[in-house]
């Protein structure tokens, strides 16, 4: 078998070079979106406004502001939903915030699309 010369896969030591500092680069731009994203925060209101949560880019609730009209003693079981409701709408518009910040990262990188697939990312 004849041994191949120059370097695995073909590359030269300017590509690699460059390769690794377009890794880098994204790397930082990657850690400044993902600060910038924590740094934002994210509601929505379900009952037509009576349940309002807001979460951060964490993906944490700060905030649940209840309407007066909404706190029924006898009905608590619709407050839970309403919540529930809002919460999971405003934690999907921040993985929405945070796939769209992502996909304007990665867009440009040929196979993988508009996001890391599998990933979460």
């Amino acid at each position: 078998m004849a041994k191949r010369g120059g370097y695995p896969g073909g590359m030269m030591p300017g590509n690699m070079n460059n390769l690794m500092k377009q890794a880098q680069k994204m790397q930082k731009q990657m850690e400044e979106n993902q600060k910038a994203l924590e740094e934002q925060e994210f509601s929505a209101a379900a009952g037509g406004g009576a349940v309002e949560v807001t979460v951060s880019g964490k993906r944490e609730v700060k905030k649940v502001k209840l309407q007066e009209e909404v706190v029924d003693p006898d009905d608590i079981e619709m407050l839970e939903d309403l919540i529930v409701a809002a919460t999971n709408e405003a934690l999907r518009k921040a993985e929405e915030a945070a796939a769209s910040a992502m996909a304007k990262l990665t867009g440009g990188l040929g196979g993988l699309g508009g996001g890391l697939g599998g990933f979460g990312l």
